[in-house]
């Protein structure tokens, strides 16, 4: 296996796959943790009902303190046994998802307290419905507020899904430590799958930079 070309040709295929599971983990996470942090701020935000937002708060303190491969063992191992099984790859965005709502939770609901309520109140006052106001004048305020910290989220969680290869997804690290096995290529191998980490969260990293310094400069 001393050969390069032979070598690349061994390693480069089975990375490159995984590196494609990774963009499909790290989408399908992003998208079920901004649905459920943005529901979730709302009902920390704006919701009367005491208990529904102490749920919230449980929900967003117990994904925050738990580490996050207690969760994916949870929801691969623990509902398998009780006859709820998951794929390897649905475990792995469901659990990065529920995860990461927590962390955008308290990004949104930042965002919505950034804004002055006089807002609400003054269209509230003119007929507008609750509903209306947060659709066409709260949420792009607080979604314009909010794209660096979610840019960061997005270049973080590419990262994260490191961790699911201990449930068997078969993304970056999956493949390196299979191939780490069979060629003993070790150094070679793992810098590769960095190389390969890194490739796909700096343009994210970089787009954040630029949205803050930009939407700074806005304000």
């Amino acid at each position: 296996m001393s050969d390069p070309a032979t070598l690349a040709a061994t390693i480069l295929p089975p990375l490159l796959r995984g590196a494609i599971v990774t963009v499909e983990v790290a989408a399908g996470a992003f998208l079920i943790a901004v649905v459920i942090g943005m529901l979730l701020a709302l009902i920390k935000t704006f919701g009367r009902s005491l208990p529904l937002r102490a749920c919230v708060d449980l929900y967003v303190e117990t994904f925050r303190n738990v580490p996050a491969l207690t969760h994916l063992f949870i929801l691969y191992f623990g509902l398998a046994s009780i006859g709820v099984k998951l794929t390897s790859l649905s475990a792995a965005i469901l659990g990065l998802g529920l995860i990461g709502a927590a962390t955008l939770a308290d990004v949104f609901r930042a965002g919505f307290q950034s804004l002055h309520a006089g807002q609400r109140e003054a269209a509230l006052a003119i007929g507008m419905t609750p509903g209306t106001v947060l659709r066409f004048i709260l949420m792009p305020q607080a979604l314009r507020t909010t794209l660096p910290p979610l840019a960061n989220y997005g270049a973080q969680l590419v990262k994260d899904t490191s961790i699911v290869a201990a449930i068997a997804a078969p993304e970056i690290m999956f493949f390196a430590r299979s191939l780490v096995t069979s060629t003993f290529e070790t150094t070679l191998i793992y810098l590769s799958a960095a190389l390969l980490y890194l490739a796909l969260s700096l343009p994210l990293s970089f787009a954040a930079g630029r949205l803050e310094k930009r939407l700074g400069g806005g304000r």
